[in-house]
Protein backbone atom coordinates (compact mmCIF):
# COMPACT_ATOMS: atom_id res chain seq x y z
CA UNK A 1 0.00 0.00 0.00
CA UNK A 2 0.96 3.40 -1.14
CA UNK A 3 1.76 5.53 1.97
CA UNK A 4 1.80 9.38 2.19
CA UNK A 5 3.70 10.04 5.87
CA UNK A 6 1.21 12.38 6.52
CA UNK A 7 -1.11 13.45 9.50
CA UNK A 8 -4.61 13.23 9.08
CA UNK A 9 -6.45 16.38 10.26
CA UNK A 10 -10.43 17.06 10.51
CA UNK A 11 -10.75 15.13 7.38
CA UNK A 12 -7.75 16.06 5.64
CA UNK A 13 -4.01 14.85 5.03
CA UNK A 14 -1.53 17.12 5.83
CA UNK A 15 2.48 17.10 6.15
CA UNK A 16 5.31 18.04 4.42
CA UNK A 17 9.22 18.14 4.38
CA UNK A 18 9.28 21.49 5.96
CA UNK A 19 9.06 20.84 9.54
CA UNK A 20 11.37 17.71 9.50
CA UNK A 21 10.78 13.81 8.80
CA UNK A 22 11.42 10.27 10.43
CA UNK A 23 11.45 6.92 8.90
CA UNK A 24 10.33 3.89 10.86
CA UNK A 25 12.86 1.14 11.89
CA UNK A 26 12.18 -2.60 10.36
CA UNK A 27 13.27 -4.63 13.73
CA UNK A 28 13.57 -7.99 11.34
CA UNK A 29 16.56 -6.35 9.52
CA UNK A 30 18.17 -3.71 11.77
CA UNK A 31 17.35 -1.14 9.25
CA UNK A 32 15.63 1.92 8.55
CA UNK A 33 12.49 2.05 6.08
CA UNK A 34 13.01 4.00 3.17
CA UNK A 35 8.99 5.75 3.65
CA UNK A 36 9.42 9.26 5.11
CA UNK A 37 6.83 10.53 7.84
CA UNK A 38 6.58 13.91 8.02
CA UNK A 39 6.44 15.55 11.42
CA UNK A 40 3.16 17.82 12.28
CA UNK A 41 3.52 21.48 12.63
CA UNK A 42 1.98 22.68 15.64
CA UNK A 43 -0.37 24.49 13.49
CA UNK A 44 -1.67 21.13 12.45
CA UNK A 45 -2.20 20.28 16.14
CA UNK A 46 -4.14 23.23 16.99
CA UNK A 47 -6.45 22.68 13.79
CA UNK A 48 -7.51 19.12 14.74
CA UNK A 49 -8.12 20.31 18.33
CA UNK A 50 -10.43 23.19 17.94
CA UNK A 51 -12.00 20.89 14.58
CA UNK A 52 -12.68 18.09 17.46
CA UNK A 53 -14.18 20.80 19.97
CA UNK A 54 -16.40 22.44 17.06
CA UNK A 55 -17.25 17.75 16.76
CA UNK A 56 -17.90 17.37 20.34
CA UNK A 57 -21.00 19.42 20.40
CA UNK A 58 -22.44 17.62 16.58
CA UNK A 59 -20.92 13.80 17.89
CA UNK A 60 -22.18 14.23 21.53
CA UNK A 61 -26.03 14.06 20.56
CA UNK A 62 -25.40 11.15 17.58
CA UNK A 63 -28.17 8.86 18.82
CA UNK A 64 -26.74 5.40 20.24
CA UNK A 65 -27.62 3.47 17.41
CA UNK A 66 -25.65 5.69 14.97
CA UNK A 67 -22.45 5.62 17.53
CA UNK A 68 -22.78 1.63 17.07
CA UNK A 69 -23.10 1.88 13.63
CA UNK A 70 -20.07 4.02 13.19
CA UNK A 71 -17.59 1.51 15.62
CA UNK A 72 -19.10 -1.40 13.29
CA UNK A 73 -18.00 0.38 10.75
CA UNK A 74 -14.72 0.96 11.39
CA UNK A 75 -14.27 -2.53 12.08
CA UNK A 76 -15.62 -3.72 8.78
CA UNK A 77 -13.11 -0.78 6.84
CA UNK A 78 -10.12 -2.61 9.61
CA UNK A 79 -10.64 -6.03 7.82
CA UNK A 80 -11.07 -4.14 4.32
CA UNK A 81 -7.46 -3.10 4.25
CA UNK A 82 -6.22 -6.82 3.76
CA UNK A 83 -2.56 -7.92 3.95
CA UNK A 84 -1.40 -4.33 2.89
CA UNK A 85 -1.83 -3.52 6.47
CA UNK A 86 -0.42 -7.03 8.04
CA UNK A 87 2.46 -6.62 5.99
CA UNK A 88 3.31 -3.07 6.86
CA UNK A 89 3.04 -4.04 10.67
CA UNK A 90 4.97 -6.87 10.23
CA UNK A 91 7.86 -4.44 8.68
CA UNK A 92 7.17 -2.13 11.70
CA UNK A 93 7.36 -4.49 14.63
CA UNK A 94 8.80 -7.55 13.53
CA UNK A 95 5.64 -9.37 14.95
CA UNK A 96 4.71 -12.45 13.05
CA UNK A 97 1.57 -12.68 10.83
CA UNK A 98 -0.57 -14.93 13.18
CA UNK A 99 -0.05 -12.63 16.48
CA UNK A 100 -0.94 -9.93 14.10
CA UNK A 101 -3.74 -11.43 12.75
CA UNK A 102 -4.85 -12.13 16.04
CA UNK A 103 -4.41 -8.75 17.38
CA UNK A 104 -6.16 -7.37 14.18
CA UNK A 105 -9.16 -9.57 15.14
CA UNK A 106 -9.44 -8.88 18.59
CA UNK A 107 -9.52 -4.98 17.57
CA UNK A 108 -12.37 -5.49 15.45
CA UNK A 109 -13.90 -7.63 18.06
CA UNK A 110 -13.78 -4.73 20.86
CA UNK A 111 -15.09 -2.05 18.46
CA UNK A 112 -18.30 -4.34 18.18
CA UNK A 113 -18.12 -4.86 22.06
CA UNK A 114 -18.46 -1.29 22.34
CA UNK A 115 -21.13 -1.28 19.74
CA UNK A 116 -23.19 -3.74 21.18
CA UNK A 117 -22.80 -1.57 24.90
CA UNK A 118 -24.33 1.03 22.97
CA UNK A 119 -27.20 -1.05 21.53
CA UNK A 120 -27.80 -2.85 24.51
CA UNK A 121 -29.55 0.18 26.61
CA UNK A 122 -31.18 2.90 26.24
CA UNK A 123 -28.51 4.52 27.91
CA UNK A 124 -24.54 3.49 27.66
CA UNK A 125 -23.89 0.08 30.06
CA UNK A 126 -26.99 1.10 31.85
CA UNK A 127 -25.97 3.71 34.26
CA UNK A 128 -28.49 5.76 34.18
CA UNK A 129 -30.49 5.80 37.72
CA UNK A 130 -33.68 7.39 38.96
CA UNK A 131 -35.14 8.57 42.36
CA UNK A 132 -39.16 8.88 42.69
CA UNK A 133 -40.56 11.70 43.38
CA UNK A 134 -42.28 11.85 47.14
CA UNK A 135 -44.31 14.98 48.04
CA UNK A 136 -45.36 13.35 51.23
CA UNK A 137 -42.47 13.32 52.61
CA UNK A 138 -41.84 15.61 55.83
CA UNK A 139 -40.84 17.89 56.52
CA UNK A 140 -39.82 18.76 53.38
CA UNK A 141 -41.16 17.02 49.95
CA UNK A 142 -38.82 15.07 47.95
CA UNK A 143 -37.82 15.87 44.31
CA UNK A 144 -37.71 13.47 41.20
CA UNK A 145 -34.04 12.91 40.60
CA UNK A 146 -31.75 11.00 37.39
CA UNK A 147 -28.81 10.55 37.32
CA UNK A 148 -27.65 10.78 33.79
CA UNK A 149 -24.34 10.75 31.92
CA UNK A 150 -22.62 12.73 29.61
CA UNK A 151 -19.30 12.70 26.85
CA UNK A 152 -16.65 15.14 29.13
CA UNK A 153 -14.79 16.06 25.63
CA UNK A 154 -11.88 15.50 23.16
CA UNK A 155 -10.05 12.77 24.47
CA UNK A 156 -6.24 12.54 23.66
CA UNK A 157 -4.86 8.68 22.84
CA UNK A 158 -1.27 7.74 23.15
CA UNK A 159 -0.39 4.86 20.87
CA UNK A 160 1.36 1.63 22.31
CA UNK A 161 4.59 0.31 21.04
CA UNK A 162 3.41 -3.29 21.40
CA UNK A 163 0.12 -3.03 20.61
CA UNK A 164 -0.08 -1.64 17.15
CA UNK A 165 -3.74 -2.52 16.84
CA UNK A 166 -5.27 -3.38 20.17
CA UNK A 167 -3.89 -0.21 22.27
CA UNK A 168 -3.11 1.95 19.04
CA UNK A 169 -4.34 4.20 16.70
CA UNK A 170 -7.94 2.59 16.72
CA UNK A 171 -7.32 0.65 20.15
CA UNK A 172 -9.24 0.10 23.24
CA UNK A 173 -8.68 3.79 24.48
CA UNK A 174 -9.84 5.45 20.77
CA UNK A 175 -13.15 3.02 20.74
CA UNK A 176 -13.79 3.85 24.53
CA UNK A 177 -13.96 7.57 23.87
CA UNK A 178 -15.81 7.36 20.48
CA UNK A 179 -18.38 5.04 22.21
CA UNK A 180 -19.19 7.41 24.90
CA UNK A 181 -19.42 10.45 22.55
CA UNK A 182 -16.17 11.65 22.97
CA UNK A 183 -14.21 12.81 19.80
CA UNK A 184 -10.67 11.56 19.56
CA UNK A 185 -6.77 13.14 18.90
CA UNK A 186 -4.54 10.17 18.46
CA UNK A 187 -0.44 10.72 18.94
CA UNK A 188 1.05 7.90 16.66
CA UNK A 189 3.21 5.97 18.21
CA UNK A 190 6.56 6.55 15.72
CA UNK A 191 7.66 2.58 16.08
CA UNK A 192 4.37 2.29 13.66
CA UNK A 193 3.85 4.87 11.80
CA UNK A 194 2.47 3.43 8.76
CA UNK A 195 0.42 0.97 11.09
CA UNK A 196 -1.24 4.64 12.13
CA UNK A 197 -2.38 5.67 8.84
CA UNK A 198 -3.61 2.94 7.19
CA UNK A 199 -5.63 2.43 10.42
CA UNK A 200 -6.53 6.20 9.86
CA UNK A 201 -7.42 5.20 6.19
CA UNK A 202 -9.78 2.82 7.83
CA UNK A 203 -11.70 5.43 10.38
CA UNK A 204 -11.47 7.62 7.71
CA UNK A 205 -13.73 5.55 4.97
CA UNK A 206 -16.23 5.15 8.10
CA UNK A 207 -16.57 8.87 8.71
CA UNK A 208 -17.68 9.59 5.08
CA UNK A 209 -20.11 6.92 4.97
CA UNK A 210 -21.23 7.04 8.47
CA UNK A 211 -21.53 10.75 7.81
CA UNK A 212 -19.92 11.89 11.11
CA UNK A 213 -18.42 14.77 11.55
CA UNK A 214 -14.51 15.73 10.39
CA UNK A 215 -12.83 16.91 13.67
CA UNK A 216 -14.14 13.27 15.36
CA UNK A 217 -10.86 12.08 14.76
CA UNK A 218 -7.44 13.35 13.87
CA UNK A 219 -4.31 10.94 13.52
CA UNK A 220 -0.84 13.32 14.27
CA UNK A 221 2.48 12.06 13.11
CA UNK A 222 5.81 13.38 14.59
CA UNK A 223 9.35 12.27 16.98
CA UNK A 224 8.12 15.96 18.80
CA UNK A 225 7.83 15.74 22.51
CA UNK A 226 6.35 19.35 22.66
CA UNK A 227 3.43 18.05 20.08
CA UNK A 228 2.91 15.30 22.87
CA UNK A 229 2.78 18.06 25.46
CA UNK A 230 0.81 20.95 23.15
CA UNK A 231 -1.84 18.22 23.22
CA UNK A 232 -2.11 17.18 26.88
CA UNK A 233 -2.11 20.92 27.83
CA UNK A 234 -4.61 21.96 25.41
CA UNK A 235 -7.82 23.81 27.33
CA UNK A 236 -10.10 21.76 25.03
CA UNK A 237 -8.52 18.01 25.74
CA UNK A 238 -10.43 16.83 28.68
CA UNK A 239 -9.02 13.45 29.29
CA UNK A 240 -5.76 11.51 28.09
CA UNK A 241 -5.60 7.81 27.22
CA UNK A 242 -2.16 6.43 27.50
CA UNK A 243 -0.21 3.43 27.21
CA UNK A 244 3.77 3.28 27.28
CA UNK A 245 6.33 3.81 30.14
CA UNK A 246 5.92 5.28 33.82
CA UNK A 247 8.60 8.18 32.73
CA UNK A 248 6.78 9.94 29.57
CA UNK A 249 3.50 9.55 31.94
CA UNK A 250 5.13 11.44 34.64
CA UNK A 251 6.21 14.31 32.09
CA UNK A 252 2.89 14.15 30.84
CA UNK A 253 1.15 14.70 33.62
CA UNK A 254 3.96 17.44 34.81
CA UNK A 255 2.21 19.19 31.74
CA UNK A 256 -1.03 18.12 33.18
CA UNK A 257 -0.83 19.48 36.36
CA UNK A 258 0.14 22.87 34.63
CA UNK A 259 -3.41 23.57 33.43
CA UNK A 260 -5.75 25.50 34.74
CA UNK A 261 -7.94 22.33 34.88
CA UNK A 262 -6.17 19.64 35.65
CA UNK A 263 -7.48 16.93 33.83
CA UNK A 264 -7.22 12.55 34.25
CA UNK A 265 -4.88 10.94 32.58
CA UNK A 266 -5.32 7.42 32.58
CA UNK A 267 -2.17 5.60 31.81
CA UNK A 268 -1.35 1.84 31.54
CA UNK A 269 2.29 1.44 32.47
CA UNK A 270 3.15 -1.49 33.02
CA UNK A 271 3.73 -4.75 35.80
CA UNK A 272 5.99 -7.43 36.58
CA UNK A 273 2.79 -9.50 37.01
CA UNK A 274 4.12 -11.73 39.82
CA UNK A 275 3.41 -15.30 39.82
CA UNK A 276 2.70 -16.93 43.37
CA UNK A 277 3.62 -20.71 43.46
CA UNK A 278 2.23 -22.60 46.79
CA UNK A 279 4.45 -25.51 48.10
CA UNK A 280 2.14 -28.36 47.41
CA UNK A 281 1.07 -27.37 43.82
CA UNK A 282 4.97 -26.85 43.28
CA UNK A 283 5.83 -30.32 43.96
CA UNK A 284 2.65 -31.56 42.43
CA UNK A 285 2.60 -29.70 39.24
CA UNK A 286 6.01 -27.63 39.14
CA UNK A 287 7.31 -29.27 35.54
CA UNK A 288 4.25 -28.63 33.93
CA UNK A 289 3.88 -24.79 35.40
CA UNK A 290 7.30 -24.03 34.80
CA UNK A 291 6.77 -25.04 31.05
CA UNK A 292 3.86 -22.77 31.02
CA UNK A 293 5.42 -19.82 32.38
CA UNK A 294 8.27 -19.58 30.12
CA UNK A 295 5.78 -20.13 26.85
CA UNK A 296 3.83 -16.77 28.71
CA UNK A 297 6.98 -15.07 29.04
CA UNK A 298 8.22 -15.41 25.65
CA UNK A 299 4.77 -14.09 24.31
CA UNK A 300 5.37 -11.36 21.76
CA UNK A 301 9.33 -11.98 23.21
CA UNK A 302 8.71 -10.92 26.70
CA UNK A 303 7.20 -7.63 25.34
CA UNK A 304 3.10 -8.15 26.61
CA UNK A 305 2.79 -5.59 29.72
CA UNK A 306 1.02 -9.01 31.27
CA UNK A 307 4.29 -10.92 31.17
CA UNK A 308 5.20 -12.68 34.19
CA UNK A 309 8.44 -11.19 35.54
CA UNK A 310 8.30 -12.43 38.84
CA UNK A 311 8.11 -16.06 40.49
CA UNK A 312 7.83 -16.62 43.79
CA UNK A 313 8.23 -20.29 44.41
CA UNK A 314 9.37 -22.38 47.68
CA UNK A 315 13.26 -22.76 48.70
CA UNK A 316 13.93 -26.14 47.08
CA UNK A 317 12.00 -26.80 44.20
CA UNK A 318 15.19 -28.22 42.33
CA UNK A 319 12.71 -29.50 39.46
CA UNK A 320 11.03 -26.67 38.91
CA UNK A 321 13.85 -24.92 38.11
CA UNK A 322 15.79 -27.15 35.90
CA UNK A 323 13.04 -27.56 33.60
CA UNK A 324 12.41 -24.01 33.44
CA UNK A 325 16.00 -23.35 32.78
CA UNK A 326 15.84 -26.06 30.11
CA UNK A 327 13.02 -24.05 28.29
CA UNK A 328 14.99 -20.44 28.32
CA UNK A 329 17.95 -22.22 27.32
CA UNK A 330 15.83 -23.82 23.86
CA UNK A 331 14.13 -20.74 23.37
CA UNK A 332 15.19 -19.12 20.17
CA UNK A 333 16.11 -14.97 20.17
CA UNK A 334 13.91 -12.64 18.71
CA UNK A 335 13.99 -8.83 17.86
CA UNK A 336 12.67 -6.63 20.30
CA UNK A 337 10.24 -3.55 18.72
CA UNK A 338 12.43 -0.70 19.04
CA UNK A 339 15.80 -0.35 19.17
CA UNK A 340 15.11 2.07 22.17
CA UNK A 341 13.58 -1.02 23.83
CA UNK A 342 16.76 -2.97 22.96
CA UNK A 343 19.05 -0.87 24.80
CA UNK A 344 16.94 -0.86 27.94
CA UNK A 345 16.78 -4.44 28.31
CA UNK A 346 20.69 -5.16 27.59
CA UNK A 347 21.28 -2.42 30.17
CA UNK A 348 18.88 -4.22 32.16
CA UNK A 349 20.42 -7.63 31.67
CA UNK A 350 24.40 -6.11 32.80
CA UNK A 351 22.67 -4.80 35.80
CA UNK A 352 21.22 -8.06 36.83
CA UNK A 353 24.02 -10.27 36.36
CA UNK A 354 26.19 -7.39 38.18
CA UNK A 355 24.30 -7.13 41.32
CA UNK A 356 25.84 -9.58 43.72
CA UNK A 357 22.39 -11.12 45.10
CA UNK A 358 21.30 -12.36 41.89
CA UNK A 359 22.28 -15.76 39.74
CA UNK A 360 21.78 -16.35 36.67
CA UNK A 361 20.27 -19.59 35.78
CA UNK A 362 20.18 -19.79 32.18
CA UNK A 363 20.25 -17.85 29.19
CA UNK A 364 18.85 -18.59 25.45
CA UNK A 365 21.42 -18.33 22.64
CA UNK A 366 21.33 -14.95 20.87
CA UNK A 367 21.61 -15.76 17.15
CA UNK A 368 22.00 -11.69 15.93
CA UNK A 369 23.12 -8.88 17.47
CA UNK A 370 20.75 -7.08 17.45
CA UNK A 371 18.18 -9.52 19.14
CA UNK A 372 17.01 -9.96 22.90
CA UNK A 373 17.55 -13.37 24.64
CA UNK A 374 15.51 -15.35 26.78
CA UNK A 375 16.95 -14.58 30.27
CA UNK A 376 15.61 -16.55 33.85
CA UNK A 377 17.09 -14.83 37.44
CA UNK A 378 17.15 -15.78 41.02
CA UNK A 379 17.68 -14.86 43.75
CA UNK A 380 16.70 -15.00 47.74
CA UNK A 381 13.51 -13.66 49.71
CA UNK A 382 14.96 -11.33 51.53
CA UNK A 383 17.38 -10.31 49.45
CA UNK A 384 14.39 -9.38 46.89
CA UNK A 385 12.69 -7.28 49.71
CA UNK A 386 15.57 -5.39 50.89
CA UNK A 387 16.76 -4.58 46.94
CA UNK A 388 14.15 -1.89 45.04
CA UNK A 389 15.72 -2.38 41.65
CA UNK A 390 14.72 -6.06 41.53
CA UNK A 391 10.82 -4.52 41.91
CA UNK A 392 11.43 -2.78 38.84
CA UNK A 393 9.61 -4.32 35.30
CA UNK A 394 12.05 -5.71 32.65
CA UNK A 395 10.00 -4.76 29.00
CA UNK A 396 11.68 -7.99 27.24
CA UNK A 397 12.51 -12.06 27.95
CA UNK A 398 13.34 -12.04 31.19
CA UNK A 399 11.90 -13.34 34.37
CA UNK A 400 13.17 -13.31 38.42
CA UNK A 401 12.59 -16.19 40.60
CA UNK A 402 12.24 -14.97 44.29
CA UNK A 403 12.70 -18.13 46.50
CA UNK A 404 10.94 -17.84 49.43
CA UNK A 405 11.30 -19.82 52.98
CA UNK A 406 8.17 -20.09 54.56
CA UNK A 407 4.82 -17.99 54.14
CA UNK A 408 5.54 -15.49 56.73
CA UNK A 409 8.21 -14.62 54.32
CA UNK A 410 6.05 -14.87 50.80
CA UNK A 411 3.76 -12.41 52.49
CA UNK A 412 6.60 -10.22 53.80
CA UNK A 413 7.77 -9.98 49.99
CA UNK A 414 4.17 -9.50 48.84
CA UNK A 415 3.59 -6.35 50.95
CA UNK A 416 6.61 -4.96 49.48
CA UNK A 417 5.20 -5.39 45.67
CA UNK A 418 4.26 -2.50 44.40
CA UNK A 419 0.45 -1.90 42.27
CA UNK A 420 0.52 -4.76 39.40
CA UNK A 421 -1.95 -4.97 36.84
CA UNK A 422 -2.59 -8.73 37.87
CA UNK A 423 -0.96 -11.35 39.65
CA UNK A 424 -1.49 -15.49 39.50
CA UNK A 425 -1.62 -17.82 42.77
CA UNK A 426 -0.85 -21.00 41.76
CA UNK A 427 -2.25 -23.59 44.78
CA UNK A 428 -4.35 -26.98 45.07
CA UNK A 429 -7.78 -26.63 46.64
CA UNK A 430 -6.55 -27.19 50.07
CA UNK A 431 -3.87 -24.43 50.19
CA UNK A 432 -6.16 -21.92 48.61
CA UNK A 433 -8.81 -22.61 51.23
CA UNK A 434 -6.39 -21.13 54.13
CA UNK A 435 -4.71 -18.42 52.07
CA UNK A 436 -7.31 -15.30 53.21
CA UNK A 437 -4.59 -13.29 54.66
CA UNK A 438 -2.27 -13.69 51.09
CA UNK A 439 -5.13 -13.08 48.99
CA UNK A 440 -6.02 -9.68 50.66
CA UNK A 441 -3.01 -8.99 50.29
CA UNK A 442 -2.69 -9.52 46.62
CA UNK A 443 -5.70 -8.16 46.38
CA UNK A 444 -4.74 -4.59 47.15
CA UNK A 445 -1.80 -5.07 45.10
CA UNK A 446 -3.27 -5.31 41.83
CA UNK A 447 -6.29 -4.58 39.32
CA UNK A 448 -6.53 -8.75 38.46
CA UNK A 449 -6.23 -11.31 40.34
CA UNK A 450 -5.86 -14.92 38.59
CA UNK A 451 -5.63 -18.28 39.98
CA UNK A 452 -4.24 -21.38 38.33
CA UNK A 453 -3.72 -19.73 34.86
CA UNK A 454 -1.20 -17.19 32.98
CA UNK A 455 -1.65 -13.55 33.04
CA UNK A 456 -0.94 -13.20 29.22
CA UNK A 457 -4.31 -12.63 27.64
CA UNK A 458 -6.76 -9.53 28.61
CA UNK A 459 -10.62 -11.06 27.56
CA UNK A 460 -12.61 -7.87 25.99
CA UNK A 461 -15.65 -8.10 28.41
CA UNK A 462 -17.79 -5.95 30.72
CA UNK A 463 -15.87 -7.17 33.90
CA UNK A 464 -12.65 -7.20 32.77
CA UNK A 465 -10.41 -4.96 34.48
CA UNK A 466 -7.01 -3.97 33.17
CA UNK A 467 -5.70 -1.66 35.41
CA UNK A 468 -4.51 -1.51 38.77
CA UNK A 469 -2.64 0.16 42.14
CA UNK A 470 -0.02 3.08 40.97
CA UNK A 471 2.27 2.86 39.35
CA UNK A 472 1.17 -0.24 37.08
CA UNK A 473 -1.66 2.31 36.36
CA UNK A 474 -2.44 6.23 36.94
CA UNK A 475 -5.78 5.33 38.31
CA UNK A 476 -7.44 2.58 40.28
CA UNK A 477 -10.63 2.90 39.32
CA UNK A 478 -10.48 2.41 35.92
CA UNK A 479 -9.75 -0.13 33.13
CA UNK A 480 -8.15 0.10 29.54
CA UNK A 481 -9.95 -2.89 28.67
CA UNK A 482 -13.49 -4.18 28.41
CA UNK A 483 -17.10 -2.08 27.63
CA UNK A 484 -16.20 -0.38 31.59
CA UNK A 485 -13.66 1.40 29.69
CA UNK A 486 -16.21 4.23 28.79
CA UNK A 487 -16.76 5.00 32.03
CA UNK A 488 -13.27 7.05 32.19
CA UNK A 489 -14.53 9.75 29.36
CA UNK A 490 -18.02 9.86 30.84
CA UNK A 491 -19.57 12.31 33.84
CA UNK A 492 -22.12 12.10 35.89
CA UNK A 493 -25.29 14.39 35.50
CA UNK A 494 -28.28 14.74 38.04
CA UNK A 495 -31.52 16.19 36.84
CA UNK A 496 -33.91 17.33 39.24
CA UNK A 497 -37.22 18.31 39.04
Amino acid sequence: MTLTGQSFIAGQWRGNADNGQFFAFCPQTNERHHQPFFNAEAGDLDAGILAAQRAFKTYRRVPYSQRAAFLRKIGEEILALGDGLIETTMLETGLPRARLEGERMRTVNQLNAFAAALEADLAPLALTRQDAPDPDRAPLPKPATELRYLPVGVVAVFGASNFPYAFSTLGGDTAAALASGCPVIVKSHTAHPGTSELMTRAIEQAIRHCQMPDGVFSMIQGTDYALSHQLVGATDVKAVGFTGSLNVAKALLDTIHQREEVIPLYGELGSVNPQVILPDYAQEQGSELAKSLVQSLLMGNGQFCTSPGLWLIPQGQVEFESVAMNAIQAAPSDTLLTPRILDSFNKAMVELKHNAHVDLLASGEQSQAFHANAHLFACEAEDFIHDACLHEEVFGPSALIVRYRDEAQLLRVVEQLEGQLTASVHATKAEMAVQETLLDELSYKVGRLIFGQMPTGVEVCGSMNHGGPYPSSTDVRSTSVGTQAMTRFLRPLCVQS
